[in-house]
């Protein structure tokens, strides 16, 4: 799991703060600097900042202000704020906690608990997003899940009804799953997903084309900007190279080694109308392949998808 430098943001109108916190924290991550609450929310929108250190009060809007703007936007709602105040007022430190701050330091700085507090509340913030990705990932693969497979196919489906490129949809069965578990035991079979996972991650080289676990011993491959040509001859490499694990399959009818049969659609997506019909589409291409013999892919274009009714 990869470990991003954290990014943070100081927001003050005063000169001098900014350069003390930049020079206390600057050993701690990527330091962005706004001298407004403006300037906070268009770098809060563009750098998407781990942590925002914020004066209460300022010219134009104050931290207040600021911190309601970015709890109103999905795309930084969830950025830790903490507030920077020479205010003593316990009323004011209520209000801020209220409104969704994680913590405060004052004016004058102590460079120790500045150091302490922001360090505490970045490593908090790499917690949550490890808990987040992990969230995502089946458990046993370590492939992204059916839940992230459905936030992937939302994005990639708007990219294409925009952009009026082919969106290729893959579905992925293990055949004789069923048969395998019941001859070689079920931790064998867990181990055969895992492989199965690991190979066919393997063959997709750009970065947009993934495979998801979509459940039991069903995958899921998302493409974008694929036609049929460039599909066909990535999913029957993903069929050969499972074949070439060589992992013996006794009960198999197709093959003595373990196989897999693909099922997939190309569409050109337009608006209104449904990723789950592409889905189905998919679905009965895999049927087609289980039923003219396994170990095989078969697409379909469609030139249209039926609209959501």
């Amino acid at each position: 799991m990869q470990v991003e430098t954290p990014t943070i943001l100081i927001v003050d109108d005063e000169k001098s703060s900014r350069k003390i916190l930049n020079d206390l924290l600057k050993e701690k991550g990527k330091i962005v600097l706004a001298k407004n609450g403006t300037q906070a929310l268009e770098l809060a929108a563009a750098q998407r900042p781990t942590l925002i250190l914020m004066d209460i009060l300022m010219p134009d809007m104050n931290g207040f202000q600021v911190l309601e703007k970015l709890k109103q936007s999905d795309d930084t709602k969830h950025i830790a704020v903490m507030f920077i105040t020479a205010l003593g007022s316990h009323n004011d430190e209520t209000k801020g906690l209220r409104l969704g701050a994680c913590d405060y330091v004052h004016k004058p700085f102590h460079a120790e608990i500045v150091q302490a507090r922001v360090g505490t509340h970045l490593e908090l913030a790499k917690q949550r997003r490890m808990l987040e990705e992990l969230a995502n990932l089946d458990a046993l693969t370590s492939i992204p899940n059916r839940r992230q497979l459905e936030k992937k196919l939302d994005i990639e489906w708007a990219n294409s009804v925009r952009t009026g490129e082919p969106l290729a949809i893959a579905m992925v069965d293990v055949d004789f799953f069923k048969l395998y578990n019941d001859e070689y035991g079920h931790a064998s079979g867990d181990n055969v997903l895992r492989r199965i996972a690991n190979i066919l991650e393997a063959q997709l080289k750009r970065p947009r084309d993934l495979v998801y676990r979509y459940g039991g011993e069903e995958f899921c491959i998302i493409l974008p900007d694929t036609e049929s040509t460039g599909a066909q001859h990535i999913l029957e490499t993903c069929c050969k190279s499972v074949e070439s694990l060589n992992i013996e399959h006794r009960e198999s009818t197709v093959s003595p080694v373990v196989t897999i049969s693909i099922g997939a659609c190309i569409c050109a997506p337009k608006a209104g109308e449904s990723v789950e019909k592409a889905l189905q589409q998919a679905d009965q291409q895999l049927y087609q392949s289980k039923r003219q013999g396994r170990n095989q892919v078969h697409i379909k274009t469609l030139p249209e998808i039926e609209s959501v009714s």
